[in-house]
């Protein structure tokens, strides 16, 4: 596969900047997510800033441990348009490494109450070395599809 990224859009009846509110809130990353892997926000405080870390506690049945975290550093932040992140983990010296694929919604308003989402989860940047243990993407298409008919939900308030 040459591809090396997979995106889906979404137009919700709801403005953008209630959208990018929930997406810059990480507790409502459980709920959002498509696949019932990101269970819990270790860091609760909303995204204001690119190159803010925030951590979220995961689970998935073929990681070593099942229950992991991982640490996603803010790399787009340009309200009401753009929220993105990069996802990695903290080594046990505390240094944090990403693998670099990055979590990208764009938002465009069309007029005042409906909006179009586009979900892109991109593994361009990962490098070679990852790549021969992880399979890109991890998950088939249909997850960014469901993860947006669930923000869906949550920005509806349904």
């Amino acid at each position: 596969m040459d591809q090396e990224n997979v995106s889906a859009t979404l137009t919700v009846a709801v403005p953008a900047a209630r959208v990018f509110a929930v997406l810059a809130d990480p507790t409502t990353h459980s709920a959002i997510d498509g696949t019932g892997w990101v269970q819990e926000a270790a860091d609760r405080a909303p995204l204001t800033e690119v190159g803010q870390i925030f951590r979220m506690d995961m689970y998935h049945a073929n990681h070593p441990n099942g229950d992991y975290q991982v640490a996603n550093k803010v790399q787009v932040l340009d309200p009401p348009r753009a929220i993105g992140w990069l996802t990695g983990q903290e080594k046990d010296d505390g240094r944090l490494e990403f693998g670099g694929w990055i979590w990208r919604y764009d938002l465009a308003p069309l007029g005042p109450s409906k909006t179009e989402v586009t979900l892109t989860y991109d593994w361009s940047a990962v490098p070679q070395s990852i790549r021969e243990y992880l399979q890109f993407p991890p998950f088939g298409p249909e997850h960014l599809t469901n993860s947006l008919h669930h923000l869906a939900e949550l920005v509806s308030g349904g």
